[in-house]
């Protein structure tokens, strides 16, 4: 359970990143998303449109007009693409927790992040926040699907 509380903080910062992470693994073999709905993320053309989407929503944000990440519609998608991911990372008989844990931590991780950008855009601007977070949003999101199958055990 505790690769899918992290993953959740990943989707709190951005919200297509966890997906495509668990995605872009699940096709390489790197993690196994289980049966069903959830073996789908392994397929290549799902791979590559949640990697897209994800590259989008990072260009996006260095963006004047980009939204807040706590508008509903903001969070909505990152509980959505959080407990899909959680839910994939979580032992076979724990996915519906899961879910549930990934995508409760994105949302509540939403506001703890948006505050500390608003908080570092006074003083460096968007546009160097914005890469500086995709760092760290990208390293974790590896780190943590890299690390999920020994978590579950």
């Amino acid at each position: 359970m505790l690769a899918s509380f992290l993953i959740g903080l990943v989707g709190g910062q951005r919200a297509l990143t966890p997906l495509a992470a668990v995605s872009v693994a699940s096709l390489r073999g790197e993690i196994d998303p289980g049966e069903g709905a959830m073996q789908g993320l392994g397929h290549p053309l799902i791979a590559a449109g949640t990697t897209a989407l994800a590259v989008a929503e990072m260009a996006g944000d260095k963006q004047k007009t980009a939204p807040d990440r706590i508008v509903p519609i903001g969070l909505a998608a990152r509980f959505i693409t959080s407990a899909i991911a959680g839910a994939a990372l979580a032992p076979r008989g724990e996915r519906l927790a899961g879910a549930a844990v990934a995508g409760l931590t994105a949302v509540a991780s939403s506001y703890v992040g948006w505050k500390a950008r608003v908080t570092a855009m006074d003083r460096y601007g968007q546009t160097a926040t914005g890469f500086i977070e995709d760092a760290a949003v990208l390293a974790s999101a590896a780190a943590i699907v890299r690390h999920a199958d020994d978590w579950r055990s």
